[in-house]
């Protein structure tokens, strides 16, 4: 909105704070909430020199209406000599409202105390929208990032269409949310993702579809999780899982290309939050940005890439985050050929024929001050989510020169020096003050997300870093992690899977084809050694992101449902609808799945998804604002025929 200097406007905002300076001269802000552009501040000066007059009847209204009210201000525009409060925004610009008339639209209640940076309880989330600029600075962002998002998609060819939410129960491998219906024994279910839609859009000659799609999954509640989330979803047809990755990489690239020029990461009381700054160069000349504020320009590499098997051997886990690396935390490494006695194996574990493995961290302290913080560390793990098995117990190490073969003597002499002469890119050569853990694991295959040391080498880095004894690195660093195994041996408390008999699940959903025409013969002969054509996008150790090539033949979806994840005839019927489409001479494709508030998250450097949804969900999975999910009463239980009491 363009201001000119003498012109009346009208101004719509909340009412500030008054600031009386004589009873004739009061300053009030009006905040218009963004609704006259970024980068504008409008301060009401209500001044009067003649009783009766409209600047006096003004006034005395003005004088009358509580802070924080939404008013309807009338006045002449005059440039400001004001400086801006913000010093990572100073071209703000400031105007004076010399104040003709305002009205009240709706006094703000005097029982409501407002302080500065209150945190309002989940009940009051309206209030919370309303006073927490920072949460205002995030909606913002997220509306932004998905409009470039939809823009790259949409200048490739992608249409947006709208999938349904009202789906139906099949064994995909989540727990689902299904909505009564009153027809008696029938349900809908909420979707988990729109995987079945998307694919039956590319039998029905789609050919690059997405959308930012409601999904939801009934699932354990943690920090990155909620019942209902936001997926931006897309599908390729006639497209390699390579075609795809190019996509994504495409658009992560153009993505952090726009948030370089336009955007920094400002820190506030230890917390980060977005703050626009334009393209306009001049502007951004004269402000000097701390270099750690300002988003890489370029995060992705055709070398960003590394096998699941790699990221597990190496890291510990199947979302690496890069930025735990040498010289302050080397990779994972297997003790093999480094002489461990018979004797110190037993100490650590009572597996049989297990693997040692082992992982250093270099603090730039003292052998005192490295084990005072291990031990602490130690002693708290038991109160951490972090839960090891009773198989095996971690053994740690300080390295010190000054004791008996430098605080390695449990390992044994010959173990001993060759831990402390090892000397690798990724494990450099022992000083004071090292930390070494090794633990022992299963001589078994890699399945599931993490392993236990990779659990630990990310939480003593992340220690570390929040102790002050590694500085924290604010980069993004980002991977492509691909060739997961196609089924995973499924355990007591797994979720649900697609409720076959054959001991194992697919890894991620049972519509993944096998990586090569080598793995689709494993199939009958070792289906565990399958490898999926499946890749996960992680930054900074979060997966944002995942997709795969899909079956497109019925034949060979129909056999790996009911022959290999022996699925029953049931099961299998529920997915007719699938089969169907893909016999209908269903084209090649392939596709993706941004989790978008957990990109979000990674990209504001928050730790929890509730920070950038405007009415988040509690970790019960509650909304307290409007009291869902609500007791089911009992007329709706007689016309949805939903039997039973509900719970207390």
């Amino acid at each position: 909105m363009g201001f000119q200097a003498g012109s009346e406007v009208v101004i719509n905002g909340f009412l500030g704070k008054r600031k009386d300076m004589s009873s004739n001269l009061s300053f009030c802000d009006i905040d218009p909430k963004g609704s006259l552009g970024a980068n504008t501040s409008i301060q009401i000066v209500s001044n009067w020199q003649e009783e009766s007059s409209i600047q006096h009847d003004a006034h005395q209204v003005l004088k009358n209406i509580p802070a924080y009210s939404p008013v309807t201000a009338i006045g002449r525009l005059e440039e400001s000599k004001r400086n801006s409060k913000d010093p990572l925004q100073p071209n703000t610009k400031s105007w004076d409202l010399k104040l003709r008339h305002i009205r009240c639209l709706n006094p703000f209640p005097k029982d409501i105390i407002v302080s500065k940076d209150a945190v309002w309880p989940p009940k009051s989330r309206h209030l919370q929208l309303r006073f927490d600029p920072y949460l205002h600075d995030r909606l913002k962002f997220r509306d932004i990032v998905q409009s470039k998002l939809t823009s790259y998609l949409r200048s490739r060819g992608f249409i947006q269409v709208e999938t349904p939410i009202l789906f139906k129960s099949t064994p995909e491998g989540a727990r689902e949310f299904l909505v009564p219906t009153r027809r008696q024994g029938y349900a809908y279910a909420l979707p988990q993702s729109p995987q079945q839609y998307k694919q039956i859009l590319m039998a029905g000659g789609i050919p690059k579809y997405f959308q930012f799609a409601k999904c939801f999954r009934d699932e354990d509640h943690r920090a990155d999780r909620q019942p209902e989330f936001t997926q931006l979803d897309l599908e390729m047809a006639f497209a390699s899982g390579d075609t795809v990755v190019k996509l994504v990489t495409g658009a992560m690239r153009s993505l952090f290309e726009y948030l370089h020029d336009n955007w920094i990461l400002a820190d506030t009381n230890g917390a980060r939050y977005p703050v626009f700054i334009g393209s306009n160069k001049e502007k951004q000349k004269s402000t000097a940005y701390p270099p750690d504020f300002r988003y890489p320009k370029v995060v992705l590499e055709s070398r960003s890439h590394m096998t699941y098997q790699e990221a597990m051997t190496n890291f510990g886990s199947d979302k690496p985050d890069l930025r735990i690396r040498t010289p302050h935390a080397s990779n994972i490494i297997l003790m093999r050929g480094m002489k461990l006695t018979r004797q110190f194996i037993k100490m650590i574990t009572n597996l049989e024929d297990p693997l040692i493995q082992a992982c250093k961290f270099r603090l730039d302290v003292s052998p005192g001050e490295a084990g005072k913080f291990i031990r602490k560390f130690m002693d708290a793990l038991p109160n951490t989510t972090i839960k090891l098995s009773p198989e095996s117990t971690p053994a740690v190490f300080v390295y010190d020169s000054s004791k008996p073969l430098n605080g390695l003597s449990a390992l044994g002499h010959e173990a001993a020096e060759s831990v402390e002469q090892l000397d690798t890119t990724y494990w450099s050569k022992c000083e004071d003050g090292d930390i070494i853990i090794m633990h022992a694991k299963k001589n078994e295959p890699f399945y599931g997300g993490s392993t236990e040391l990779g659990k630990l080498r990310t939480a003593i880095y992340e220690a570390a870093v929040q102790q002050g004894l590694v500085p924290k690195d604010n980069s993004f660093r980002v991977t492509w992690v691909h060739s997961f195994p196609l089924f995973t041996p499924t355990e007591a408390g797994d979720e649900p899977g697609q409720g076959g008999t054959a001991g194992f699940s697919s890894t991620h959903h049972p519509f993944t084809a096998p990586l090569t025409p080598q793995d689709l013969d494993l199939l009958k002969k070792d289906p565990l050694k399958v490898r999926a054509d499946h890749y996960d996008l992680v930054i900074n150790g979060v997966e944002v992101g995942g997709g795969s090539r899909r079956i497109h033949i019925a034949e060979v979806q129909e056999y790996i449902m009911r022959d290999i994840l022996k699925m029953t005839d049931e099961g299998v019927s529920e997915f007719a609808h699938l089969l169907e489409a893909l016999r209908a001479g269903c084209p090649p494709h392939a596709g993706f799945a941004f989790g978008f508030d957990r990109l979000l998250t990674v990209l504001l450097d928050l730790t929890s998804v509730k920070d950038v949804i405007a009415f988040p969900k509690s970790n019960k999975g509650e909304d307290l604002m409007v009291g869902s999910p609500a007791k089911v009463l009992p007329e709706q239980q007689k016309i949805y025929h939903i039997f039973g009491e509900p719970e207390e």
